[in-house]
C-alpha cells in the first residue's frame, strides 16, 4: 500500500496562498493601527498649536503600502479610519481624518511609483494629510481664512512625517518578503 499522506505534506506554494497570508497581514496591520490611533487618543499630546498629532497610525500605513503594495494599504487606511472615527472622533474628525488619509495616500503611491524615498514620501504624505483636512475644514465652516493656519500644519506635518518615514525605513529593513 502506498502512504498517500506525503502527497499533502508536498503542496506546492500557489498564487492564492500568498494572497490569503497578504489578506492576514492586513488585518492584523488594520488592527496594529487601531491600536495606535487608541493610544495616541490616550496620550495628552497638546502642543501649543491645536489640531497637531503624531500621526503614530500613518506608520502602519507606509508599511502597508511599501510592504504589501498599495491596494492592501488603501485597505488599511480606509478601514482604520472609520473605525478610529467612529470610536473617537465621530463623524466629523472621521470626515477630517478620511479625507486627509486619502488625499495623503494618493500622494504616497505616486511618489513610490517614481522612486521617492520612503522617509520624503512620509513627509510630503504628512503635509497632503495636513492639507487634506485643511480642504474639508474651509468647505464645511466656507471660509477660506483656515488656509491662514496651513504654514503651521506644513510644519508639524514635515516632522511628523520625517520621524513616521525613518522608522518605517528601519521596520521595513527588518521584515522578511512576503
Amino acid at each position: 500500500m502506498k502512504n498517500n499522506h506525503t502527497k499533502l505534506q508536498q503542496v506546492p506554494t500557489t498564487q492564492h496562498d500568498s494572497r490569503a497570508r497578504r489578506t492576514a497581514l492586513t488585518a492584523l496591520m488594520v488592527s496594529l493601527a487601531l491600536i495606535f490611533s487608541y493610544i495616541e487618543f490616550l496620550i495628552p499630546f497638546t502642543p501649543a498649536i491645536p489640531g497637531i498629532k503624531l500621526g503614530i497610525a500613518n506608520l502602519v500605513i507606509i508599511v502597508a503600502l511599501y510592504y504589501l503594495g498599495p491596494r492592501y494599504a488603501l485597505t488599511v487606511n480606509i478601514v482604520r479610519v472609520l473605525i478610529a472615527g467612529l470610536l473617537f472622533s465621530g463623524v466629523f474628525g472621521a470626515a477630517y481624518s478620511m479625507a486627509g488619509a486619502l488625499l495623503s495616500f494618493l500622494v504616497m503611491v505616486l511618489l513610490k511609483k517614481t522612486g521617492f524615498t520612503i522617509t520624503g514620501a512620509s513627509i510630503t504624505g504628512g503635509v497632503a494629510h495636513n492639507l487634506g483636512q485643511i480642504l474639508v475644514a474651509s468647505f464645511l465652516v466656507s471660509n477660506l481664512k483656515m488656509f491662514a493656519y496651513f504654514p503651521v500644519l506644513i510644519f508639524s506635518g514635515v516632522a511628523s512625517g520625517t520621524a513616521i518615514g525613518i522608522i518605517s525605513w528601519l521596520i521595513l529593513q527588518r521584515l522578511p518578503r512576503v
